[in-house]
C-alpha cells in the first residue's frame, strides 16, 4: 500500500499488539472510489540495488518457509455478550486483507440462543508475527447492535462482502427481515472502509 515515509499506514498485524477496538460503523449508503498500489512486492538486492530475482525451481538447498495458516476463528473468545449463552461462529471468510502477505479471517458470530434469531457480530481476526501466535479480534466490521443477520460472507481481492437482512422497524418480527443490504469493506488508510448500497423495506 502507499503511504508516507514517516507515517507508515498500520497494517492489522501491528494491530494486534495493541488492545482491541471495535470499529462501529454507521450504515451509509455511499459510493467508494480508491485506487491501492501494493508495495514492496519486489525487495532490492542489497549487492546493487537492483529487484532480487526469485529462485530457480528446484535450486538445491533454496525452500520458501511455510505460510501460516489464517487465524482459528474457533479458537478465541468474542467481545460478544451473550449472557451466558454460547458463541456460534456461523460462517468464516479468509485473505489478505492489508497487502502484508498474511492471510487474516472474517468471522459472523453471534450468541447460540437454540431459537430465535440472534443479531450477528461481523470480526476480523490476526495474529502476531510470532509462529503460533493466538488469535486476535482487531476490529468488528458490524455490531449486533444494529440488530443484523449476515449471509453470504466472502473475501476476495482483498475486499470483504456481505449480505445484511434487517428490519425497518422493531415491529417487524424477527423471523422476517424485510431490509436487504450489500455491504463492502476494505482496508484503506489504515482503516476499514464501508460501502453499502440503497435499500428500502421490502421482504426478503
Amino acid at each position: 500500500m502507499l503511504h508516507s515515509p514517516t507515517e507508515p499506514a498500520p497494517t492489522l498485524e501491528l494491530l494486534a499488539h495493541h488492545r482491541a477496538r471495535p470499529l462501529h460503523w454507521i450504515a451509509t449508503a455511499s459510493a467508494m472510489a480508491a485506487v491501492i498500489a501494493g508495495a514492496g512486492l519486489l525487495q532490492p538486492d542489497p549487492a546493487n540495488g537492483a529487484p532480487a530475482a526469485p529462485s530457480a525451481a528446484g535450486n538445491p538447498g533454496t525452500r520458501s518457509a511455510p505460510r501460516e495458516p489464517a487465524p482459528d476463528a474457533h479458537a478465541l473468545t468474542y467481545p460478544l455478550d451473550c449472557r451466558g449463552l454460547a458463541q456460534a461462529v456461523t460462517a468464516t471468510a479468509e485473505g489478505d486483507l492489508d497487502g502484508d502477505g498474511r492471510p487474516e479471517t472474517v468471522a459472523a458470530v453471534r450468541c447460540d440462543a437454540g431459537s430465535g434469531t440472534p443479531p450477528h457480530a461481523i470480526y476480523v481476526l490476526t495474529r502476531g508475527p510470532a509462529a503460533g501466535s493466538a488469535p486476535r479480534v482487531v476490529a468488528t466490521l458490524l455490531d449486533p447492535a444494529r440488530r443484523q443477520n449476515a449471509t453470504d460472507l466472502t473475501v476476495s481481492d482483498g475486499q470483504i462482502t456481505a449480505t445484511l437482512l434487517g428490519y425497518s422497524s422493531r415491529e417487524v418480527p424477527r423471523s422476517d427481515p424485510d431490509v436487504k443490504q450489500l455491504s463492502k469493506w476494505r482496508w484503506v488508510g489504515g482503516k476499514f472502509r464501508q460501502e453499502l448500497t440503497d435499500s428500502t423495506a421490502r421482504s426478503v
